[in-house]
């Protein structure tokens, strides 16, 4: 649908230089600049309509190929997931109002993997950094909410 609306708003500006040239002067300084314009909007919904025909199958029909799971990731037991190592890090974003506050961690095993998650609010003083940590998650509306850290 993208693709033909998109290719649909790529000629109508062509219409609009068609109809200076045919009734209007296209040699005046006014025919001269909305031509440009029209060809350049007409050039930025082209180059959108190659985009989406570069896409190729996606353009037409939305992908739905599953995500493959990191093999270092947080464990899942049904609702509840859970997550083990050591917090290298805890970098809190606060959101506009209205908006979850965020919390991004960082946890490595003792092999240099890490595993980066995104819990629900401040976490700054829950998860504290250097300590091995069993962390329990649920999800809760599409995001991640911390219910229990245990020590590891």
């Amino acid at each position: 649908m993208v693709l033909l609306t998109s290719l649909f708003l790529a000629l109508l500006p062509l219409l609009g230089i068609l109809y200076i040239v045919i009734f209007g002067s296209p040699t005046t300084l006014d025919g001269l600049f909305m031509s440009l314009i029209l060809l350049s909007i007409s050039g930025i919904l082209g180059l959108n309509v190659l985009i989406e025909l570069r896409k190729g199958k996606s353009a037409f029909a939305p992908s739905r190929s599953p995500l493959a799971a990191p093999s270092t990731g947080p464990v899942s037991d049904g609702s509840r997931l859970k997550a083990r190592g050591k917090v290298n890090e805890v970098v809190f974003f606060e959101s506009n109002v209205g908006q979850p506050n965020k919390s991004i961690v960082t946890l490595s095993d003792g092999g240099g993997a890490s595993q980066i998650l995104a819990l629900e609010g401040d976490m700054r003083n829950a998860l504290p950094v250097g300590q091995t940590l069993e962390i329990t998650l649920r999800k809760e509306a599409g995001r991640n909410v911390l219910v229990d850290v245990n020590q590891a």
